[in-house]
């Protein structure tokens, strides 16, 4: 489960809005936020930059908010950052309140060494969960170890953390076992038989 113990951040309530005030924010290593839910009105805070950063290094963090000495439980659902630089531009915020479920998704983790000679497709690499919000899980782990060729893992076959519901469709193909065509082997063989001819070739020419 992801530890959320060390999510504390004292959020500051703004009253500016848009990219200009948005700007001013990022310039002095802060970051705008609007935190929504539970049919209150959109909350808008700034948070410490470098803290917060911290902690998004890891997906569906909890934060635990001070907010004029209230605190408030959030989800982080949405982070914006600038396609360049990579630095967070805005965060969106839910409210939740414990033993509360919401949907997340999950990464999926594989363990494990698949049989000698073969190698892994992964076609999903997050889960869809239900959980709780406030012990969502960091990952999912799919074991692979020893799987053969034409193995086949499916969302139905990962073990789900303790209260966890599965929302993904039960038969999503997560990944396939198979033995790779056009490896390193096949082509020393390839080129042995390459050389071999070409000599041949060449001994032909010269009688």
């Amino acid at each position: 489960m992801a530890d959320n113990s060390n999510n504390h951040l004292v959020a500051e309530a703004r009253e500016t809005f848009g990219k200009g005030a948005a700007r001013k924010i990022r310039a002095i290593g802060k970051i705008p936020a609007v935190i929504y839910g539970h049919g209150t009105e959109p909350q808008h805070v700034t948070l410490p930059g470098h803290e917060t950063a911290l902690i998004l290094r890891k997906s569906n963090q909890v934060l635990e908010l001070d907010i004029a000495g209230k605190t408030e439980l959030a989800l982080v659902k949405d982070v914006q950052k600038d396609p360049v630089r990579q630095i967070i531009e805005h965060i969106d915020l839910i409210v939740i309140k414990k033993g509360e479920k919401v949907q997340v998704e999950v990464p999926v983790h594989l363990v494990g060494e698949t049989f000698s000679g073969t190698t892994v497709d992964q076609d999903l690499h997050v889960l869809k969960l239900e959980v709780e919000a406030t012990h969502i899980p960091e990952n999912v782990e799919v074991n692979v170890e020893g799987l053969t060729e034409g193995s086949h893992v499916y969302a139905k076959d990962v073990v789900l953390p303790k209260g966890a519901a599965l929302i993904d469709e039960p038969e999503a193909l997560i990944l396939t076992v198979y033995v790779p065509t056009g490896n390193a082997a096949d082509e020393a063989a390839d080129e042995a038989v390459a050389a071999a001819a070409s000599a041949e070739s060449a001994a032909e020419a010269a009688e």
